[in-house]
């Protein structure tokens, strides 16, 4: 249900020195049911980014446990900052708590990706959590493009997202859900999701949606929900639009498949959605009415990070 742009579904921050834990997770996570708590990892990054001397550069970088970044790429010709996120132990588990903070200063423009899909796995009592917290001020543009999150048949995931926006700035957002590993005959039959992703712009809530799904869920099957498809995403874009940009993505795509693909516009956002078999394949749709919403806010085509063509 959907009221003035509010969609609903379904029924202590620590400072430390970069990085010293491992770098490959050994703790047999996969098929532990017992969530022992000297195996949970907490996590924590910081990054600001500025426009100096003409480039949006990373001047700030705070992190603590297991999340680093590489070097920031500059791809594009008007100074755009890529970045990659990286969680070396690649997966979560119950007690596991990721958190991420961006803050794009005004006029700073990035671009913020991962190299590889996060994994949420099986867990017996306790929640993963990954927290995102992102900041953007006049004339900002951020854009946080993750691969995929694959949920393990048993796995309890939390994924909570505020992006806190000025007059004028500019963010990009998607996310996509695989449900088990299909290709392994794995179906998501037990476990949790709650998902929750709130936007204010200028002091003002223009989304905030909430999701619950649990592996027994008639959800999973019904014809108006999942479908029984194991893989769907959305993806946000909110600037200054025109009013047509919506019917330019239909345009764009306007071709017959197996997939379900929607699009819909509010006064400051777009919101796109995607329901089907495969992650790389919403990932290509999604690129491409990201191509579209950039040629029209930003005057420049959509430039894909290096690391999703390895």
């Amino acid at each position: 249900m959907a009221v003035n742009g509010k969609h609903s579904h379904g029924p202590a921050h620590h400072r430390g020195e970069p990085m010293s834990a491992p770098l490959s997770d050994t703790r047999g996570h996969a098929t532990d049911l017992t969530d022992p708590p000297n195996r949970e990892w907490k996590a924590e990054i910081e990054l600001g980014f500025e426009v100096n001397e003409g480039r949006t550069r990373l001047l700030r970088r705070r992190q603590y446990g297991p999340l680093v970044v590489q070097r920031p790429f500059y791809p594009e010709k008007d100074g755009t900052c890529h970045v990659y996120l990286l969680h070396p132990p690649a997966g979560i588990v119950g007690g596991d708590k990721l958190h991420y903070r961006f803050d794009v200063g005004e006029g700073a423009r990035c671009v913020l990706t991962t190299p590889g899909a996060t994994k949420f796995y099986r867990s017996a009592v306790q929640d993963g959590l990954q927290r995102n917290e992102i900041t953007v001020a006049a004339g900002g543009v951020c854009e946080y493009l993750p691969q995929e999150t694959i949920l393990f048949d048993g796995a309890r995931a939390r994924i909570d997202t505020r992006v806190t926006l000025a007059d004028g700035a500019t963010f990009a957002g998607w996310d996509f859900i695989c449900l088990g590993r299909p290709a392994a005959d794995e179906r998501f039959t037990t476990g949790t999701l709650s998902q929750r992703i709130e936007i204010v712009r200028n002091n003002e809530t223009i989304w905030f949606e909430r999701f619950q799904l649990s592996g027994d869920s008639p959800l999973l099957q019904a014809r108006y929900a999942i479908a029984g498809r194991p893989v769907f995403g959305t993806m946000i874009y909110v600037s200054d639009l025109h009013e047509e940009t919506a019917d330019r993505i239909r345009e764009s795509l306007n071709e017959k498949s197996s997939y379900v693909f929607s699009v819909s516009q509010l006064q400051h956002l777009v919101v796109c959605r995607y329901l089907g078999e495969q992650a790389e394949e919403g990932k290509n749709l999604f690129s491409r009415a990201w191509d579209v919403l950039r040629s029209n806010t930003q005057n420049k085509p959509a430039c894909p990070p290096r690391i999703w063509a390895t």
